[in-house]
């Protein structure tokens, strides 16, 4: 009878994610989900400092269409996600597993919509910890609201003109947002009739809500992030032809200088490699978390390649959870996760 009891413990424990391992309740639950992925490709030993040896990629849920925007709720203690395609903001713990959080997320307009990407992107929290959005389908950085459901519009032109869809984002310590601006929330992409602009941009939105732009020179800025010492930002470019990160110097007076390629993946992508640059996160000491093809790309702040989180899939973006350490990474269809050694910038 005791052997019975420990038995159905047991497996009680693994059907909760208990069994000491990390796996969440839906990957336990549902046999079609590995429990792990991918493999970490080490191509500098400074990144056994950062991830583990025995590091594994945790697959913890699935069934979207294209996950991204990850960020942590540090009050709910869960996950926050979107999943553009179905127009929703996904929340994830692993105490109550998937559940929708916010739909629709990007796009409020009462006419279909007729391209691919209408639901939100990138998401971060404000200084006040109000959720924000790059909305793709309503082409604005947008506030949700107190009441939890409608959105406040924080910026959707420049100089008149609407923008394209902003994409990601990140805050500074001063409560300055930078923003990409690339088309990929418009129907028809660049050949979209209703494309106002004649460029891609990245932004600066402070707090008075004054926007500048800070370069046009990228054909599809997307992921974005500033170093700890707020000097320098990151831009990942999205263009299978030029697959490539950039860094831009922010000058004293708030423009950036000559930018300087990080890395060029457009071998990679030409190899068939799945994905490109897209999203990425910085660490506490300066290192750079980016996905790109087939991974997520580890630079450190000399822009030194030390390895690659490798996913064998897309992978959208990535942020840092739980206690700063676990970085939660956008893998197509899936969200997962890998323990690292180190912490997210702002922990």
């Amino acid at each position: 009878m005791f052997r019975a009891l420990l038995l159905t413990l047991v497996v009680v424990a693994l059907a909760l994610g208990l069994s000491g391992n990390g796996s969440s309740p839906l990957a336990a639950q549902d046999p079609k989900l590995p429990a792990t992925l991918g493999s970490i490709d080490r191509k500098d030993p400074k990144l056994d400092a950062l991830i583990p040896k025995d590091a594994k990629i945790e697959v913890l849920a699935g069934g979207f269409k294209w996950t991204e925007g990850p960020v942590w709720d540090k009050k709910g203690k869960a996950l926050l996600f979107t999943d553009i395609p179905n127009n929703r903001v996904v929340r994830w713990s692993a105490k109550d597993g998937v559940n929708d959080f916010l739909k629709p997320s990007g796009y409020t307009g009462k006419e279909p919509f007729t391209g691919i990407e209408p639901g939100a992107n990138g998401l971060a929290f404000d200084k006040d910890g109000r959720l924000i959005l790059c909305q793709h389908g309503d082409r604005r950085v947008a506030r949700l609201a107190k009441d939890g459901k409608s959105f406040e519009t924080l910026v959707d032109k420049y100089m008149g003109k609407r923008l394209n869809s902003p994409n990601d984002l990140v805050f500074a310590k001063n409560g300055d947002l930078y923003f990409t601006d690339p088309p990929y929330g418009l129907p028809k992409l660049m050949d979209d009739p209703k494309k106002e602009l004649d460029f891609q941009g990245v932004y600066r939105l402070n707090p008075k809500g004054e926007l500048t732009l800070l370069t046009k020179e990228m054909t599809r800025p997307n992921g974005i992030g500033l170093s700890p010492d707020e000097k320098t930002l990151y831009v990942a470019n999205s263009d299978p032809d030029k697959a490539i990160w950039m860094a831009f110097p922010i000058n004293a007076d708030g423009k950036l200088g000559k930018g300087k390629v990080i890395h060029d993946a457009t071998a990679e992508v030409k190899a068939k490699k799945p994905g490109l640059p897209d999203g990425l996160k910085v660490d506490a000491k300066g290192n750079i978390f980016a996905t790109g093809p087939d991974g997520v790309f580890v630079f450190a702040p000399d822009f030194t390649y030390l390895g690659k989180i490798v996913i064998g899939d897309k992978n959208a973006n990535c942020g840092w959870g739980d206690d700063g350490t676990v970085l939660y990474i956008c893998a197509n269809d899936k969200m997962t996760r890998v323990k690292t050694t180190t912490k997210g910038l702002g922990w």
